[in-house]
């Protein structure tokens, strides 16, 4: 039969198929066959034989349609794919306007991770109870003008919880950011019952306590059905050995003036007749963007 991962942990599967969920395990030939990335993750559809009741084994994952993945070091200096989640329609970025701060550095890591993974974007503007809507549309006005869809919630109030809610219907789609931004109150609210655990602010570190330990994809229960795929939180994105050649194709706002410098290979930093550059100058790119890339591509 034929099923979804809804967790992995330890070697163990959650699956989702026509006769209800089983617990799994990998059959052996498949530890061989995949070295470079996840066996199986989150969101993957994968054939399944059963064992005894509630049980089986997963026989093959079939070709994932889109993933949401990072490269993370391995033993003896390889590197390797780090699957997030598998077969997602879109991502969305949580950040809170207040508590903690709203850091754009880390915003705009989490859109390298998702445009290199040709994955769509969605951000939520959280807490906006905190900042008031006016600020926090200021906050994230120039994500807006890159066409990047912008949510403005608040779990406390309610505010774009319904705009949140008809985003989800239907799509599987991953939730992340970092730890204290509210993720599980806000997801919460949309669907009352989800469990999600609720972690309170650390006001000493202005940080917040991880609260989620295993991502798992969650069933909706929603118009047209969909599945949320919760992750650990991250305190800090460090984005893996990333292709410098490819950073600049991961900003949006870059790729009109690509192939149009002088040099080719341009970094874009300190050659001369650098198209991004001029269009920095003509105020086209935001030089806090600008920052982003720069410190990314001399691995900040």
């Amino acid at each position: 039969m034929q099923g979804r991962v809804l967790r992995a942990q330890s070697g163990f599967f959650r699956v989702e198929t026509d006769q209800g969920i089983i617990t799994c395990t990998l059959r052996g030939r498949l530890k061989k066959e995949r070295q470079s990335t996840d066996i199986a993750v989150i969101g993957d559809l994968v054939d399944v034989t059963p064992t005894m009741p509630e049980h089986g084994v997963i026989e093959a994952v079939l070709p994932r349609r889109t993933k949401l993945a990072r490269r993370a070091p391995a033993s003896k200096g390889v590197w390797k794919e780090d699957v997030l989640a598998a077969n997602i329609d879109q991502v969305f970025l949580v950040f809170a306007c207040a508590s903690p701060e709203f850091s754009p550095r880390m915003l705009d890591r989490y859109l390298v991770l998702t445009e290199a993974s040709n994955l769509d974007a969605v951000i939520v503007a959280n807490k906006v109870d905190l900042v008031g809507e006016a600020e926090a549309r200021r906050m994230f006005a120039p994500y807006e003008r890159l066409e990047y869809p912008v949510l403005y919630t608040s779990a406390v109030t309610g505010f774009g919880i319904d705009a949140l809610r008809a985003r989800l219907a239907g799509c599987i789609s991953v939730v992340t950011g970092r730890s204290g931004v509210g993720k599980s109150s806000l997801f919460n609210a949309v669907q009352p019952g989800l469990g999600l655990a609720v972690g309170a602010i650390s006001t000493a570190l202005n940080k917040g306590r991880h609260t989620t330990r295993v991502a798992e994809l969650i069933p909706l229960d929603l118009p047209g059905g969909g599945y949320l795929a919760d992750t650990p939180g991250i305190r800090e994105l460090g984005l893996w050995r990333f292709p410098k050649d490819e950073l600049a194709l991961c900003f949006r706002e870059f790729r009109p003036y690509l192939g149009q410098c002088y040099f080719a290979g341009c970094t874009h930093t300190h050659e001369p007749d650098c198209a991004v550059r001029a269009a920095l100058a003509r105020g086209e790119i935001t030089h806090e963007r600008y920052d982003s890339y720069v410190r990314l591509l001399e691995g900040e």
